[in-house]
């Protein structure tokens, strides 16, 4: 339906029914796993046995709201066809105890002022119900000063009806404009990718915006969600951890004018440091993706989600560049938004490659090589330009390298260290100098 209305490509449906069907393929023999957010970002959570079924009473606007549009259909005409039927009942009852449904003959002499003129029969005093409720007004019926019970009536119908139309255009109008169907219009990609970036193994997805209109403070959060066993043998069915997001000002917060891979480096202290390609199959997880923000348009807040199963996560592909430049303006082909290509890599988890290379699995935590500027890199080094680079001289190995060329990078660096060098504080101060100068010029 996008498609034909213009707003997507039919190249980028294509892609994702080809990538549909390549899950569908992947996912073929295996028992169905569930999982708590679909990937249309609905909750997949049945509540059951709830027995104080009176709060949801207590917030009747929100559980209104929250009905589907059948139901809150059948509340509308039912809320206005009640009221009118009911006061449709007083009015009859106002002109039956006043006397003004007594048939009177021809040529007699009028009685008194009836409460209300021209009603007869329950059928005119529902249509004057209506007219007084939605102010039509055809001018055939009125209250008069007979009665003043009449006009307290009158008073209290247009007061009830003011409220009935309140409410129920204010769920209305809310139920059209929920933020969810904002979320419509932001796409995740299909799978999960984890592959090599700055020397370590990094777990990726995609993200996009299909309207012109941004969201404003827009904000990524990452949860997995896993069955755990405490050292008590407590079993946690469900147990949240956090992970963060690749951000230098460690805030999630992004900002979303074009399609982003969001990234989380799988460094020790992460959720997914143990994961590796051989236990990715076998691990009964799901990595939760929310993105919030406020629509720019409207000012309300709202909420996309997705999530990423073991099978619909991609071990050794990244995915392709889909923002070009063509006439001084930046363009997105939407067409290769879910795209992987294979890349070099280990199946080795980021704790397998942290021994390989040396690093004790509790030793102190070491800061990613993310690549924003001039950082501390650990003891006795720093980074510039996204690579860590230590005193000595010699960069850090790359994790997917051979062992043997690692064994015996580690064995010079041991060489090295054994040494003992006497430098005199003159040198050590030239030194500080020059490297503030090169930093400065770069």
């Amino acid at each position: 339906m996008l498609a034909r209305k213009g707003l997507l490509p039919d190249g980028f449906l294509l892609t994702r029914l080809a990538e549909d069907q390549n899950q569908r393929n992947r996912t073929r023999g295996q028992s169905q796993r569930a999982r708590f957010i679909t990937k249309t970002g609905s909750c997949n959570v049945a509540h059951k046995n709830i027995r104080e079924q009176g709060r949801f009473l207590q917030d009747v606007f929100t559980t209104m709201v929250d009905l589907k549009w059948q139901h809150s259909l059948l509340i509308f005409t039912s809320a206005f066809l009640c009221s009118w039927m009911l006061f449709a009942m007083i009015w009859w009852l106002l002109a039956f105890a006043h006397g003004d449904l007594e048939p009177r003959p021809p040529g007699a002499e009028p009685g008194p002022a009836p409460c209300v003129t021209a009603i007869r029969s329950f059928t005119s005093a529902f249509l004057f119900s209506i007219e007084v409720q939605v102010t039509i007004g055809f001018g055939g019926r009125m209250v008069t000063e007979e009665c003043p019970l009449a006009i307290t009536v009158l008073i209290v119908q247009n007061i009830l009806g003011l409220i009935i139309n309140a409410v129920l255009l204010g769920c209305v109008f809310m139920k059209t404009a929920q933020a969810n169907r904002r979320a419509e219009t932001l796409i995740f990609s299909r799978n999960a990718v984890v592959a090599p970036r700055n020397g370590r193994p990094t777990f990726m997805f995609r993200v996009g915006d299909l309207r012109k209109s941004m969201i404003i403070s827009a904000t990524v959060q990452l949860q997995v969600i896993r069955r755990t066993v405490t050292a008590e043998g407590e079993v946690i069915p469900v147990c949240q951890l956090d992970i963060q997001v690749e951000n230098p000002l460690r805030s999630n917060g992004i900002f979303l004018v074009s399609p982003l891979i969001i990234s989380h480096t799988m460094e020790r202290g992460s959720p997914l440091y143990e994961l590796s390609a051989q236990s990715l199959a076998a691990e009964d997880l799901e990595i939760i993706v929310i993105l919030e923000g406020v629509v720019e348009t409207t000012g309300i807040s709202m909420q996309a989600r997705t999530s990423y199963t073991p099978e619909e996560i991609l071990w050794g592909r990244r995915f392709v560049s889909i923002i070009t430049e063509e006439d001084g303006r930046y363009c997105v082909d939407y067409s290769k938004f879910g795209n992987t290509v294979p890349v070099r890599m280990a199946g080795l988890s980021a704790r397998e490659l942290d021994q390989t290379r040396g690093f004790p699995p509790d030793g102190p935590d070491r800061v990613p090589a993310q690549g924003w500027g001039l950082v501390r890199a650990g003891r006795g080094g720093f980074r510039r330009g996204g690579r860590a680079c230590h005193a000595d001289g010699h960069a850090p190995q790359p994790w997917y390298a051979p062992a043997e060329q690692q064994g015996a990078e580690l064995q010079e660096e041991a060489e090295l260290q054994g040494q003992k060098k006497t430098v005199q504080l003159e040198v050590i101060g030239r030194q500080v100098e020059e490297e503030g100068l090169a930093d400065m010029s770069d």
